[in-house]
């Protein structure tokens, strides 16, 4: 991945934005080209790995041969040139995107242990229940409140997957390359969007607090 030395991320930023991760990509080599499946993931860091499961059909996890590539993003925004300063004084200005991402490259291991998969489906599910809100139940649902038997054979469908990283590249595209000025505009801009700005706008604020 291409990172330029203003845009490229801290330890501490990769391993927030890796902890945040709720979803990657998750791409591999096979005889028949690259094969990418979208999953829920979740971020181990005493073990350097990525966990995630995907269904027994899709044969991604047979895929553990050579080198695997995740790719997890953080939020992303389009940024408009009415929202830098600079457009009032010069025109010279044109769209782009802010965005953090992260490029997290390994071996790919699968694991086909039911209670390896129960310890995590728990792990994915009290994580997301969590934030799911309370719309209907005193408390969050538990992977326990379905059947035994139904849960099983749930269990007898998925294999889970284990990217156990090698290397990261990660990217912080947050107008760095900016004047002060324009880069208040764009929070303001993206402060004032829609919902998908905001977490940007955020990102920027704590990367820099004169904005």
């Amino acid at each position: 991945m291409y990172v330029p030395a203003h845009f490229a991320m801290t330890e501490p930023e990769v391993a927030e934005l890796l902890a945040n991760a709720v979803t990657a990509d998750l791409i591999s080599p096979t005889d028949d080209g690259l094969l990418a499946t979208f999953l829920p993931v979740l971020y181990d860091p005493v073990a350097g790995s990525l966990l995630g499961h995907v269904a027994r059909n899709n044969p991604h996890w047979r895929a553990t041969g050579g080198q695997s590539l995740a790719i997890v993003r953080g939020p992303d925004a389009y940024v408009s040139p009415r929202f830098y300063a600079s457009k009032a004084e010069h025109g010279r200005v044109v769209p782009t995107w802010n965005y953090t991402t992260a490029h997290v490259h390994g071996r790919l291991v699968a694991h086909d242990d039911v209670e390896w998969l129960r310890a995590l489906v728990t792990r994915l599910t009290e994580r997301h229940e969590a934030a799911a809100g309370d719309f209907s139940e005193d408390r969050p649902w538990a992977v326990t409140d379905a059947p035994a038997g139904y849960i099983a054979g749930q269990l007898r469908a998925i294999v889970g997957v284990e990217l156990v990283i090698d290397r990261i590249e990660a990217k912080s595209k947050l107008s760095q390359n900016r004047s002060e000025a324009d880069r208040s505009g764009v929070v303001a801009g993206l402060s004032a969007g829609d919902c998908a700005g905001q977490p940007v706008a955020s990102a920027m604020r704590r990367a820099d607090p004169t904005c």
